[in-house]
């Protein structure tokens, strides 16, 4: 179901998202255009400063004005993860809670522009999110359970996470992006212009989950990005 509000979709964005049968994933899912390769779009720094563990301490505006994540939002994510046997836990734990530490050890830095509103919006709201490269995606894409033994890289080095169990994107190629780490070969670079943005969100936290989906498009049109409603549509498992 498109959310009210939804930025209208565009030939340019990609086709209907297929996603299986799931009791709490509420995903929303946008494209994004962006007005310059990412080598050529440094982030500004309002969306620095809305990388701190308090955006409003900062001082300077930004779209991330979140009240701080409560445990209830926190259990609510690692409960979603969990549908299909995955365990969110050590290593494998969603990616808000990587954030939330690494922000308030001082560790989060910038990385570009794209991936920073993203952990920007994930930080202050407690849900996951996944910056794309869309031209690395190849359709149809779709919304489903990892199956037993898929795994992907998820960095350079070539560090491997197991899918099984766990909700994810995936492409014509494979798996693709999750809420705790996206795969190396989607990741942005310096010559991405176009995005999708995923948001994991979850039944319970329905107006979390539009408040952050409505911050993340508006701190993407304020870098002069054109975002695009990205339809879904609900299949059996």
């Amino acid at each position: 179901m498109t959310p009210p509000n939804a930025p209208q979709p565009t030939p340019d964005a990609p086709h209907a998202i297929a996603i299986d049968a799931h009791p709490r994933l509420l995903a929303r899912v946008f494209a994004v255009d962006l007005p310059a390769p990412l080598a050529d779009l440094p982030s500004p720094d309002w969306l620095v400063a809305a990388l701190a563990p308090d955006p409003k301490a900062t001082g300077t505006p930004h779209p991330f004005l979140f009240d701080k994540p409560t445990d209830a939002v926190r259990q609510a994510v690692r409960a979603l993860l969990r549908v299909g046997g995955f365990k969110p836990t050590g290593r494998s734990k969603p990616s808000p809670e990587y954030l939330a530490r690494a922000a308030a050890e001082g560790t989060l830095a910038s990385i570009n522009a794209a991936v920073d509103v993203g952990n920007a919006a994930s930080l202050h709201s407690g849900l996951p999110l996944s910056v794309l490269d869309r031209d690395r995606l190849t359709e149809p894409l779709c919304i489903r359970l990892g199956q037993t033994g898929e795994r992907y890289a998820f960095n350079q080095s070539g560090q491997q996470i197991d899918l099984s169990g766990l909700i994810l994107l995936a492409d014509a190629q494979g798996p693709s992006a999750n809420a705790v780490k996206d795969a190396q070969r989607t990741k942005t670079d310096g010559a991405t212009r176009r995005l999708i943005v995923v948001i994991w969100g979850d039944s319970a936290l329905a107006a979390l989950t539009e408040a952050t989906r409505q911050a993340a498009i508006a701190a993407f049109e304020r870098l002069g990005a054109r975002v695009h409603d990205v339809a879904t549509r609900a299949t059996g498992t």
